[in-house]
């Protein structure tokens, strides 16, 4: 149960305006989650960059490593659709807390794996905590940020991904070459409980969003009713497969179809999560600047994943230039058109549903991401070793625009049953 109580951390916690002014340590707390997704990405993203030395250690074709990674997303979807709901239930503070610790455990096991089966096993433990990321993400952003502020600040921790992304390709690589893969998993993993020394010295529940929060927050199956949720949860089964086929699958392209060798790798695999970053910024721009102009913010969100959703075809030419650098940057504009719309998509239900609830909306929302990432990374594992890379790319750079024409769909307000007060 999240308990809110005046906080000598957060002036004027003893009594809450029925509409304040956005507080000063909203930024703060961002950053934090900032931090948390950076460490969830450097986390997820070692695997890929390991992937082409434990292929050839461990003797696993391309659908082997597909095996690995559907491990992780059965573990992950399963718990989107559990991580939401208890952490509304727990509250963000407690609930992220305890995600955080559970998957920087999971990534330092990696470095025990001794063959498929095994990193199969830990690949699930991984999975099951990183779900929490987002949905504590969204909680954060719908309790501490007004409307006209979400997109950026959804777009600002989201950026951790790419950061992390960013910075995986090259530190990964250089500490496998100095230390050997099982360092670079322990290392990575244990930065996780660095962080949550820092998070539970620092956050607490706005005081404004206490009254809110003290109420239950509206059943699962009641969100599942709703139109918003299950087309939302649908757009995302189109939508997040793509951030999921450049995280997983970019690295041994490079290999495989271009001739990189690690230390290549390393150089030149951070671009595209570079660019990435700067997506989840100017998402987040492209919909303050459509709020400014007018529009409300269903439609500002709408139309601006839609563009975005557009920026992600270039994956198509990407896998046909004969020049590599070409290729890189076609997939940089690609996933920079992913984090644009992402950032959008965070904040959309924040916007249609109460703050306690949006953790629930987020986790439910996610398992559609995960379904579709599971059906999609099989089907990448097959037509690879069966065809080639190039149909998986003109793939990815087609579901996005179905994602967006799901999305312009949705209904910009939806109608709960009344939550009752938790009891005291």
């Amino acid at each position: 149960m999240s308990v809110c109580r005046p906080d000598p951390h957060v002036p004027g916690s003893e009594a809450a305006a029925p509409e304040p002014a956005p507080h000063r340590l909203r930024w703060v707390m961002i950053s934090l989650v900032f931090l948390a997704t950076l460490i969830n990405y450097l986390d997820r993203q070692t695997l890929s960059v390991v992937a082409p030395v434990l292929m050839g250690q461990f003797r696993m074709t391309h659908t082997t490593y597909a095996h690995i990674v559907f491990a992780f997303m059965l573990a992950y979807t399963i718990m989107n659709g559990i991580s939401g709901p208890l952490l509304d239930r727990l509250g963000t503070r407690l609930g992220y807390a305890l995600s955080i610790a559970w998957w920087s455990a999971a990534a330092v096991l990696h470095a025990l794996a001794r063959g498929a089966w095994s990193l199969g096993i830990y690949r699930f433990l991984l999975g099951m905590g990183e779900a929490g990321n987002w949905p504590a993400g969204v909680k954060v952003v719908a309790e501490w940020f007004p409307v006209s502020e979400r997109a950026l600040a959804s777009g600002i921790f989201n950026s951790g991904s790419s950061i992390g992304a960013v910075i995986a390709a090259p530190l990964i690589a250089w500490v496998v070459l100095q230390l050997g893969w099982p360092s670079a998993f322990a290392l990575v993993g244990g930065s996780g409980f660095l962080w949550l020394i820092l998070w539970w010295s620092v956050y607490r529940t706005p005081p404004e969003v206490c009254k809110e929060t003290a109420a239950r927050p509206a059943p699962a199956l009641s969100l599942l009713r709703t139109r918003f949720v299950w087309s939302f949860t649908l757009s995302k089964v189109f939508m997040d497969p793509v951030w999921y086929f450049y995280i997983f699958w970019f690295p041994e392209y490079l290999k495989t179809a271009r001739g990189f060798d690690l230390a290549a790798i390393g150089k030149f695999a951070w671009i595209p999560f570079f660019t990435a970053g700067i997506g989840n910024l100017i998402g987040g721009a492209v919909s303050a600047l459509l709020l400014r102009r007018g529009l409300q913010p269903a439609a500002a969100r709408k139309l601006s994943i839609l563009l975005f959703a557009f920026l992600m075809t270039s994956a198509i030419p990407a896998v046909l230039v004969r020049d590599v650098r070409m290729c890189i940057a076609l997939v940089s504009v690609a996933t920079l058109g992913y984090t644009g719309s992402l950032a959008n998509m965070l904040a959309f239900p924040a916007d249609v549903f109460p703050k306690n609830t949006v953790g629930s909306v987020w986790g439910l929302a996610s398992m559609g991401a995960g379904f579709g990432g599971m059906v999609f990374v099989l089907a990448t594992g097959w037509i690879v070793d069966h065809y080639s890379f190039v149909p998986a790319f003109i793939m990815f750079g087609l579901i996005p625009l179905v994602s967006a024409s799901i999305v312009l769909t949705l209904p910009k307000a939806v109608a709960l049953r009344r939550a009752e007060p938790s009891p005291a």
